[in-house]
């Protein structure tokens, strides 16, 4: 089941969205401004979020260009000028529909979203040494057993595997992980990190995978 996280301040438009979204198998939560869809995106971690730009306390661009996650976000927006649409575009929105819209049409694009961001069938195993890492059923072994990770310590896994070989900030792993209000919190990433060696690594004083880049970030090598 996939969630979805509606963002809209018109109470009538969000239950009758829940109503459709959850009669075809979707989880919905839903946040009526911006500063509520960053709690809740933090908490809930949502498939996909729809959210309209007009809000009372945040525009709708503004909760774009806080850059807090790479789940898609579709815009859902009575603005239809196209000078509104590029700016949502660009501030790094997935998609644009605009009001009056069709279920059917909105629940393609919703479907459309996540296939984007899913990884494929190559890529959904990642074998660094001994370590299988399973991004779509969440699952991690080591030589052929099983390793048991709390669900903290594989968010921080799974941004670490899907950007492999890149260096991951610190500031973007504390937004991807903990949400948008962490900043500066590099004493969690430590105790996680710390915490992922001891369970992944042969050496966890001398690790291969979990790497850091002092003062920058982190980085995952297969």
């Amino acid at each position: 089941m996939s969630r979805v996280l509606v963002v809209d301040d018109e109470p009538t438009l969000v239950r009758a969205l829940a109503i459709n979204l959850r009669a075809r198998g979707w989880e919905v939560v839903s946040a009526h401004d911006g500063r509520s869809a960053l709690e809740m995106a933090a908490g809930k971690h949502p498939d996909v979020v729809v959210l309209d730009l007009g809000l009372p306390d945040l525009d709708g661009v503004e909760v774009i260009l806080r850059g807090w996650t790479r789940v898609p976000i579709i815009v859902l927006s009575a603005r239809q000028d196209s000078d509104d649409k590029v700016e949502a575009l660009d501030a790094g929105a997935d998609d644009y529909v605009t009001k009056p819209f069709g279920m059917d049409e909105l629940l393609a694009r919703l479907r459309a979203a996540i296939r984007r961001v899913a990884p494929s069938e190559d890529e959904a195993v990642i074998i660094a040494g001994d370590l299988s890492i399973d991004l779509a059923r969440k699952k991690v072994s080591r030589a052929g057993t099983d390793v048991r990770l709390t669900p903290t310590e594989w968010q921080l896994l799974e941004v670490l595997v899907k950007a492999r070989g890149r260096l991951v900030g610190r500031k973007q792993l504390l937004h991807e992980v903990w949400g948008p209000a962490y900043n500066s919190e590099t004493n969690y990433l430590r105790v996680y990190t710390a915490q992922l060696r001891r369970k992944l690594e042969a050496d966890p004083s001398h690790p291969r995978h979990v790497v850091t880049e002092p003062g920058m970030g982190y980085r995952f090598e297969v």
